[in-house]
């Protein structure tokens, strides 16, 4: 049976398994691969999307928990990168190997939309969720702090 739901504005009906992680359903079945594979755990955070506006690990997310509801991933955040966020991370040469990018700027969106003015130890408590391998932290910090200031 079809799971009816949106990613990115965009209405999908997805056969496949209930149980069918989100994470493979948009990168395999939509072909949206900013979304990540990291560790499958809902550790790492490489494979954070939107949920109905919040964020959430699409690797921990069954297809049997989508029907009705919207999915944003990384490509749908902006059209053009235009979102305050992904230009704060170039503004502040956030990425390094680029892997864990899209699951901290969907994260770092997430928290400007709850709280549009977040301090610094609020930034550091919310992107605790994501692992960055290579150590850009400081700069993950930077940028949050730039979205906030110029959005």
């Amino acid at each position: 049976m079809a799971t009816n739901f949106a990613v990115n504005g965009r209405a999908v009906s997805v056969d496949a398994p209930p149980d069918t992680p989100l994470l493979w359903v948009v990168r395999e079945g939509l072909k949206l691969t900013g979304t990540k594979f990291g560790c499958g755990t809902g550790l790492c955070g490489a494979c954070m999307v939107h949920i109905d506006g919040k964020r959430a690990y699409s690797c921990q997310t069954q297809l049997s928990e989508l029907s009705g509801k919207s999915v944003t991933t990384i490509e749908g955040l902006s059209p053009n990168a235009s979102h305050p966020v992904q230009k704060a991370w170039l503004a502040e040469n956030v990425p390094q190997c680029g892997y864990c990018q899209s699951g901290q700027i969907m994260s770092a969106a997430d928290l400007l939309k709850q709280k549009p003015k977040p301090t610094r130890a609020e930034i550091i408590e919310h992107m605790s969720t994501n692992i960055c391998r290579c150590g850009t932290y400081q700069r993950i910090v930077r940028a949050v702090e730039r979205a906030a200031r110029e959005a």
